[in-house]
């Protein structure tokens, strides 16, 4: 865990998990009643803090599906999950560890890993919050597709299943090779993804071309040799004009201060050439979004995300922590959990606003969860449940996490079986919460633009 201190036997770590689920029982700690309370006042709670013009689109993005609702109501099941019980085992958790925020993406090396790539709402917390949202989603997701609720289930608990097993070798693995584990496609397939490989095989031809120089071939348009413009899509991507880019390109200055200083002095040799509003994701809608085209030898094109960054969605349930800008929270989560992290992930403050800066799309894909058939959603919930215990085990000691999913064999099939109940469970609520927000939209109490 973090914050703790000395060498301890292994024999010791995995007798403390192993106590810890005498004291939290597997199936306490899975036990999921619904109470009532008002999941569209919770999701409506932080829109003053959006861009108003923005927040129909939202909601319209949110009631498409309850699937799209459980992705952008990461605070309605912080709220629900805070009122259960607590093995007491924290650490650096994404907060919104749902089946769509895993993917590929590229190493320093330019080799592609995958791993969880959304961090907006990271915290350090619970682990089984983020196995409670993962596994809730695959079944969200399998519904979605129109599967059986028996293949969603049985997607969720061999999610278990995988993040059980991949803690298990990690608990017994030495230390530095626990540490420098990369999960790539070579690690997954061990894991059994017969399946999904050419899904795969697909997604990771594709993510391959997805560089600034291809994001630049598609969203800008060359004025003359060095002059490169964003094009115009709105209300997806707006251009600004100088008085409204100046801020964001002098918070550059402030972010390349985060910056290793060999990245910095690399980034100082790049020229910024335009600015552009642009909206993104579900949850983060009504947000504060840029990217930043900038200019580097011959047609060499960099485009950075430069994203508003707030406290995260699960703070308001968790013990207070330390005062930190929301950016480099982020930052300092998404490299606690990430096998490898992008060089230019930093943080700035633009017009007293804190945001986050990262590479945009550097070598990017997902598989879509809702798109899976039976067989391929079951590998898939494998691979992201693999990943998600290999990020946890970062700050989260894997053996006393191994000895609280299984102190003995049998233990492991209760904890998997337990966590697909929760996730049954928490889909229902999903569909009747989704069904409340469809419903304020509908009566006219909020407003809500589709198909953007």
């Amino acid at each position: 865990m973090i914050g703790s201190t000395g060498w301890a036997a292994p024999t010791a770590l995995r007798e403390d998990g192993t106590a810890r689920r005498t004291r939290v029982p597997v199936k306490l700690l899975t036990a999921f009643e619904p109470v009532e309370r008002d999941p569209v006042a919770i999701v409506t709670a932080t829109n003053p803090e959006r861009v108003p013009d923005l927040v129909p689109i939202r909601h319209g993005r949110m009631i498409t599906s309850p699937f799209a609702f459980l992705r952008g109501s990461a605070a309605v099941m912080a709220a629900d999950l805070a009122r259960g019980a607590d093995t007491g085992l924290h650490g650096h958790i994404c907060g919104d560890a749902h089946a769509a925020n895993f993917g590929l993406y590229a190493s320093p090396e330019r080799r592609q890993v995958m791993d969880v790539n959304d961090f907006d709402e990271t915290a350090v917390g619970p682990w089984d919050w983020d196995l409670k949202r993962l596994v809730t989603s695959l079944v969200s997701a399998g519904r979605e597709a129109g599967l059986p609720d028996g293949e969603c289930r049985t997607a969720a608990r061999d999610c278990a299943r995988g993040y059980r097993t991949a803690i298990r070798e990690l608990a017994d693995m030495p230390l530095l090779d626990a540490y420098y584990l990369t999960t790539d496609h070579s690690t997954l397939e061990h894991y059994g993804i017969g399946d999904l490989v050419d899904t795969f095989d697909r997604v990771r031809r594709k993510a391959r071309k997805n560089t600034s120089r291809r994001v630049a071939e598609k969203f800008t348009a060359r004025l003359d040799h060095d002059a490169w413009r964003f094009t115009p899509d709105p209300p997806i991507l707006v251009p600004l004009d100088s008085t409204d880019a100046f801020p964001v390109i002098e918070g550059l200055e402030s972010y390349a201060g985060t910056l290793e200083e060999e990245i910095r002095t690399l980034f100082g040799r790049y020229a910024v050439v335009d600015v552009a509003h642009r909206i993104v994701g579900l949850g983060s809608v009504g947000y504060r979004s840029y990217v930043v085209l900038l200019h580097g030898n011959g047609d060499e094109a960099l485009v950075l995300q430069v994203k508003q960054a707030r406290a995260s969605a699960l703070a308001p349930y968790l013990p207070p922590a330390p005062e930190q800008h929301p950016g480099e929270r982020v930052v300092r989560g998404q490299r606690w959990m990430q096998t490898v992290s992008d060089v230019l992930l930093g943080w700035t403050t633009i017009d007293s606003r804190p945001y986050l800066v990262r590479q945009f799309r550097d070598m990017k894909g997902s598989i879509d969860p809702t798109t899976l058939r039976a067989g391929q959603l079951d590998d898939y919930a494998r691979v992201v449940g693999v990943v998600l215990a290999r990020a946890h085990a970062q700050s989260i000691d894997p053996r006393i996490l191994d000895g609280y999913c299984a102190p003995a064999p049998e233990d492991g099939e209760e904890f998997d079986e337990a966590f697909a109940s929760f996730a049954v469970a928490y889909a229902d609520q999903t569909e009747a919460d989704h069904a409340a927000l469809a419903a304020a939209v509908t009566s006219g109490a909020l407003p809500a633009v589709t198909g953007v």
